[in-house]
């Protein structure tokens, strides 16, 4: 399975140059855990997490500290460029699904920017993994089952069973057309395996 099969796009960015508080209410309003950060022409120099941000947007309680002297006119905003991470690792829409995984546990990140060449397209979170794997097996074998009507309209056919991801192809016994079956199965977002067996004759 592809990164594009699963990622959310468009992505979200927000700029280096955005106070703290704007990038809190961006990923807060769509409901997101971190977004690519982006210069003025666009590109791609970062990310920034919720976790980056609260520890940009919270200062220490005076209560358990020193109290701090003022500024005149009070502390400038923290920028997003003072708290973000510039140690990016990006996947593009064809890495494998297994490969971002690897990636995000090696990393110890929680999503990844999706590029198409230098143009941000998207981010894969472990959310949209867990979404992808969360569909229900009904729904699973009705998209396989869509998958390969729209192939072959004319037949062969399956008879396709899916049991916690893993979809079960049972056809007549053409190995070519098999073959492509397995992997259209293996293109629907939930879908972790895919096994052949033989009809009865």
């Amino acid at each position: 399975m592809l990164v594009r099969e699963v990622m959310s796009s468009p992505a979200v960015t927000v700029r280096r140059t955005d106070p703290v508080r704007r990038a809190v209410r961006i990923l807060h309003g769509h409901d997101i855990t971190a977004a690519p950060v982006v210069d003025e022409a666009g590109r791609l120099v970062g990310v920034v997490s919720e976790l980056d941000l609260l520890r940009g947007e919270f200062g220490p309680d005076p209560r358990a500290t020193v109290t701090p002297v003022p500024e005149p006119g009070g502390p400038p905003p923290h920028r997003v460029m003072e708290v973000m991470s510039g140690d990016v690792v990006t996947v593009t829409e064809t890495t494998d699904v297994t490969t971002a995984i690897d990636l995000m546990v090696g990393k110890r990140v929680k999503s990844l920017p999706v590029l198409r060449g230098a143009e941000i397209v998207g981010m894969v979170s472990r959310r949209d993994l867990m979404a992808m794997l969360a569909r229900p097996d009904d729904e699973l074998r009705a998209a396989v089952l869509d998958a390969l009507r729209e192939q072959y309209p004319s037949g062969p056919s399956w008879d396709v069973a899916v049991h916690d991801g893993v979809a079960e192809l049972s056809g007549p016994p053409q190995e070519h057309a098999d073959h492509i079956a397995g992997l259209l199965a293996r293109t629907v977002p939930g879908v972790v395996r895919v096994k052949h067996t033989r009809r009865a004759p």
